[in-house]
């Protein structure tokens, strides 16, 4: 069983049990490099020195502190940090539930898998799982993660629950001081029309599976060729550029995608001389059924 990165009570009003938070996401697979001096080969080790004296500084003298104003700081020690037992600390209390598409993405923070921590739980984790899925709702809770305390929403996921963190206004920028001065454009009917069938024709299913980061494949490449005292390069992509003509991109694109533009064709609105002659005539009327041959 993987390491737990929390671990405490669950409580929807006076229903507990005991959980557990994993993290759902590792970066432990990726190439690392290491800081090495270029003359010995040695590695590099990292000492905090005082920025007046410029003497090395013991783990043992390291102190946090808090700058109130220049040069003047509040020590803060764990002891006063760990003393900071909040009831998130150690309880995940549910406050609230809401529906999951109005939980704006942007305020979507780090992923970890909720599961009961005991066979004594499960039973009180599948109340509290099961309801939400009958109610197509996402609770809103807190927790205590690193010294912080975190909002976090909990959605089934499978036999267990998804708990992602949530971040706090102050630490969402707002989209208006960036699309503010984006122009209003009117395009023409037919360049939307070429754009949705290129869309349509490169439409699939998410498949992330099929993800693969290029990046980490050219740093293996060069790290096996240079251990083999090889030569390694990436030819280097052609960067775009804005387009001037879009109508004739378009037109490229969706030839490359194996259509012909010209085939596209808006639907063309009845004139108004068969529009009078349709409204006149009524609504069309079925056919009889023909009387069976005695």
């Amino acid at each position: 069983m993987p390491r737990s990165a929390w671990k405490g009570y669950l409580k929807l009003s006076l229903v507990s049990c005991a959980v557990a938070l994993y993290n759902a996401t590792s970066t432990s697979e990726r190439v690392s490099f290491n800081t090495l001096n270029r003359k010995t080969g040695n590695r590099l080790k990292q000492n905090l020195v005082d920025s007046v004296s410029g003497e090395p500084v013991d783990t043992a003298d390291r102190v946090k502190g808090y700058q109130v104003s220049k040069g003047q700081y509040v020590l803060v020690e764990d002891t006063d940090l760990e003393g900071l037992k909040i009831e998130s600390t150690k309880t995940i209390e549910i406050e609230t539930f809401v529906p999951q598409a109005e939980v704006d993405q942007i305020y979507l923070d780090s992923p970890y898998y909720l599961a009961p921590d005991d066979k004594v739980a499960e039973e009180a984790f599948a109340v509290i799982r099961d309801a939400m899925i009958r109610k197509a709702m996402v609770g809103i809770g807190r927790v205590v993660l690193n010294r912080r305390e975190r909002m976090l929403m909990l959605e089934p996921r499978g036999r267990g629950m998804l708990a992602t963190t949530l971040r706090y206004p102050y630490e969402v920028r707002q989209d208006g001081e960036y699309f503010a001065d984006i122009s209003d454009v009117k395009l023409p009917a037919e360049m939307l029309d070429i754009a949705q069938e290129i869309i349509g024709r490169k439409s699939g299913h998410f498949e992330p599976d099929k993800f693969t980061d290029r990046y980490e494949e050219a740093v293996v490449g060069m790290l096996r060729a240079k251990q083999a005292g090889q030569a390694f390069a990436v030819p280097e992509a052609e960067a775009p550029v804005n387009v001037v003509n879009i109508m004739d991109a378009l037109k490229r694109s969706l030839q490359a995608e194996g259509a012909d533009a010209g085939a596209i064709r808006r639907p063309r609105a009845p004139s108004k001389k068969a529009a009078k002659a349709a409204a006149a005539a009524g609504p069309a009327r079925k056919p009889r059924a023909r009387k069976a041959a005695r």
